[in-house]
């Protein structure tokens, strides 16, 4: 049954979002190793439970590290707060590991909503909305038997993949080498050293260097080879150089933990062709920067492919398959330099290539950077694919339009295989 009406507007949804309310039922502690929080409405309770998959966590594995153990953080607590407010029931976890702990969210997710029926009770639907490395856990279950959710909804999503993603952070990094030299202290592009301290041993470096006029196209180099691409080939000034830092940090810090969780190095680049567009080369030579010596050096530069083991373990932690079960919508900005649009792209080839695209809804934003979500966005997501759960009927581009979601412009194709 419809619990609300499409003729909800998105000025309506986004008034409804930051409603003051009556204070939720909330209902916290610790549960086969992870703390949980599950929020539910005092009163009109709308029947559906939205479980949240929370991104990557920092692992606190260096002098002065602390790990952040919290089942909801503060955007979290405020997305929950603003669904109770319409009447969802909204439960999240912290995983039972910090880091690249893929294969813990998996069995923490599980787990809380399996806790949520004995602690509230059985919802009407169940949905799994994860951001970031929280999606991958939800496209994973998404494809698993066992009922408990009923539609998934991956924001910002890994959707290529974690492979595939890895692969792409080190070409940045392989273009890095060549440009700048690389520092022993971070290991190689083919393998991070197991102890690299971002903030220590790499955030200085990089200080350094960003603030040299001449070598802004030296960064949108490395920026455009290791596919952090958006609807056009300019960066926007305002991710500058915040996505620098953040792509570094899972290019060193974050993949050496990995490296340890997985058991060894895992990133490839033997299927790998170096390019970019006649467009990107030319806006290169705008900023100074010739792009073709450099990327016959990353043609003609060792190859590497990771430790078979280690890479089976990114590959079941996880890589997918497309046979989705039920409805997936998907949510991504366009300028997300982190996890880019063209995950998208790659997902929907997945998804195709199964025969599941009945299956599939996927839709975009304006939003610059990664997860830079609305509340009206995020509401207008979960109401749309409650809808399509409960009815039946794929929402449509035009009524992704009507929410003020995209659900027609395509994103750029994944830059390798």
């Amino acid at each position: 049954m419809l619990k609300r009406l499409l003729a909800c507007s998105v000025a309506a949804l986004s008034a409804l979002m930051l409603a003051a309310a009556a204070a939720p039922a909330t209902f916290e502690g610790e549960h086969s190793g992870a703390n949980y929080k599950i929020v539910v409405p005092d009163a009109g309770w709308n029947g559906t439970l939205v479980v949240l998959a929370h991104g990557y966590r920092d692992k606190a594995d260096h002098p002065g590290e602390v790990d952040n153990r919290s089942a909801m953080d503060a955007g979290f607590t405020a997305l929950a707060n603003g669904l109770a407010a319409q009447g969802y029931a909204v439960a999240a976890t912290s995983y039972r590991d910090n880091g690249w702990a893929v294969k813990e969210a998996i069995h923490d997710l599980t787990a809380l909503r399996g806790l949520f029926n004995q602690l509230v009770g059985q919802p009407e639907t169940a949905l799994l909305a994860g951001f970031s490395l929280g999606s991958l856990p939800t496209a994973e279950l998404a494809e698993r038997a066992g009922g408990l959710f009923d539609g998934y909804l991956p924001a910002c999503g890994v959707l290529v993949g974690s492979p595939r993603a890895w692969d792409m952070a080190s070409a940045g990094l392989l273009a890095y080498k060549l440009i700048f030299s690389l520092p022993a202290s971070w290991g190689t592009p083919a393998d991070a050293d197991d102890d690299v301290d971002f903030d220590t041993e790499v955030l200085p470096t990089l200080f350094t260097q960003i603030f040299a006029p001449t070598d802004y196209g030296k960064w949108e180099f490395i920026r455009l080879i290791s596919g952090a691409k958006g609807p056009a080939v300019p960066l926007p000034p305002v991710l500058y150089p915040s996505w620098l830092f953040t792509n570094f940090f899972f290019a060193t810090e974050a993949r050496a933990e990995a490296e340890r969780r997985a058991g060894g190095p895992y990133v490839q680049n033997v299927t790998h062709t170096y390019s970019l567009t006649a467009s990107e080369q030319a806006y290169l030579a705008t900023l100074g920067f010739n792009a073709t010596p450099v990327l016959a050096a990353m043609n003609a530069s060792t190859r590497f492919s990771g430790e078979r083991s280690a890479r089976n373990y990114m590959s079941h932690y996880a890589t997918f398959t497309g046979k989705v079960r039920d409805p997936v919508f998907t949510l991504h900005t366009k300028w997300d330099t982190l996890v880019p649009w063209p995950h998208e792209s790659a997902y929907a080839e997945t998804v195709a290539a199964a025969g599941k695209s009945d299956l599939l809804v996927q839709a975009s934003t304006n939003g610059l950077g990664h997860c830079n979500f609305s509340p009206t966005e995020i509401g207008a997501s979960v109401f749309l694919l409650e809808r399509w759960v409960e009815t039946g009927v794929r929402p449509s581009a035009a009524t992704l339009a009507a929410f003020g979601l995209d659900g027609t412009t395509q994103p750029p194709g994944w830059p390798q295989p």
